[in-house]
């Protein structure tokens, strides 16, 4: 498990035969050349196959493709009592990165907690507008996708809804005229409102 890290951009393929073919898009300054690739592969027992290195990776970084076998997480640290420790210490982790520091006696920082949860998970709240009434801004339905469409918002609210889909309004950032009419692959910003229009 590698926690905040991306997904190396390398692309590994085995092959029958043909030997090793090695490229790279941009110079390797991490010690990763194809002698190194040739060595850490005869290890694996892997004679001939395609790489293709997009970024600049450490031998880690290959071999965890290798294997195939690695998942990336994110994740966040909660640091609890931070009413014990002094403004020093507290301006040290602050500058930490994936860290928050909280106070979960006295409630300190809970809603940066919140906020730092929420853009780590990338979710996003899309408000529902029933035709004539005002928008629910009690409850929205929470889209995990990085660029979540009208259809992803169709489908968890009900998965049959998208058959009977006509077009929907929304108001928000995602458009420029509130409300504006779109169609269900348009992208959705966090806190719009949608009203969907069903076909008759």
């Amino acid at each position: 498990i590698r926690l905040n890290q991306e997904v190396p951009d390398i692309t590994f393929r085995r092959k029958n035969g043909g030997g090793l073919n090695f490229q790279s898009s941009v110079p390797q300054t991490k010690g990763l050349d194809r002698d190194v690739c040739t060595r850490l592969l005869k290890e694996f027992r892997i004679s001939s196959a395609d790489i293709f290195l997009r970024g600049d990776y450490d031998i880690d970084q290959f071999i965890d493709v290798v294997n195939g076998d690695c998942i990336y997480l994110p994740a966040l640290y909660v640091m609890n009592k931070i009413d014990q420790l002094t403004i020093e210490e507290l301006d040290i982790i602050d500058q930490m990165p994936y860290h928050v520091p909280i106070s979960g006696y006295h409630r300190w920082n809970m809603d940066d907690l919140m906020e730092e949860i929420w853009d780590a998970l990338k979710m996003m709240r899309i408000y529902t507008k029933p035709k004539g009434q005002i928008p629910d801004y009690d409850e929205p339905v929470v889209l995990h996708a990085v660029k979540p469409t009208v259809e992803d918002f169709c489908n968890r609210l009900h998965r049959g809804l998208i058959k009977t889909f006509h077009y929907a309004w929304v108001w928000g950032s995602s458009v420029k005229h509130q409300p504006q009419r779109v169609g269900k692959q348009h992208v959705l910003h966090d806190e719009d409102v949608v009203q969907i229009v069903k076909k008759v």
